[in-house]
């Protein structure tokens, strides 16, 4: 099967999310000017640069109570920083819990009961318990062909990894098993890892 994006593909679901698998989820934490908690769960994200360390997440929707985006990106807008928190397979009700349509005054910490830390480098809340977090200062905002699409990058400033993810000095993921979105309603679990060594290492 072959088909343009601009004349469909005739399925009963877009296939697109399905083909770009899997996704790690960045369960991005903001606060806005005046002070408002939101968290919210984004699967196009991804780390794209070492020196220094930098992220990006795309928001690709809105809501009617903040124009042009959704609550995460108008909260970086307005204090420039923002925490990417890493979802582990135990938390997936909780954080598919704050994926939801809420208004904008919604604590989604308090609506899906998930423990809240202070970040270190930056003012805002972070998952507490989680098996790492991100604190970043936003760089950039980038606007995307289309409607409500925005990709937002960041500078991390500060790392905080749990204790129980570090084995002999490397962070393990099979301790937590990182929970990765794939199409449709999916998402997976990665419960087995393996090593490739490049070639003329």
């Amino acid at each position: 099967m072959f088909y343009r994006p601009h004349d469909g593909h005739g399925l009963p679901h877009n296939p697109f999310g399905a083909i770009v698998t899997p996704r790690p989820i960045g369960w991005i934490a903001t606060r806005s000017a005046d002070g408002a908690e939101n968290l919210a769960p984004y699967s196009f994200f991804n780390a794209v640069a070492y020196a220094p360390p930098q992220v990006m997440f795309a928001s690709v929707s809105a809501k009617q109570d903040r124009g042009d985006t959704k609550d995460s990106v108008a909260n970086i807008r307005e204090t420039g920083v923002f925490c990417v928190n890493i979802v582990e397979y135990a938390a997936r009700d909780r954080m598919n819990e704050t994926s939801g349509p809420w208004p904008r005054e919604t604590d989604e910490f308090v609506h899906a009961d998930v423990p809240r830390a202070d970040c270190e480098t930056i003012a805002c809340s972070r998952v507490a318990g989680a098996p790492a977090s991100l604190e970043c200062r936003m760089t950039q905002i980038v606007p995307l062909k289309g409607r409500a699409n925005f990709a937002v990058f960041g500078e991390v400033t500060g790392i905080h990894m749990r204790d129980d993810c570090l084995i002999d000095g490397i962070f393990d993921i099979t301790r937590f098993q990182p929970l990765s979105r794939l199409g449709y309603r999916d998402y997976a679990r990665i419960t087995e890892v393996f090593t490739l060594k490049r070639p003329g290492e």
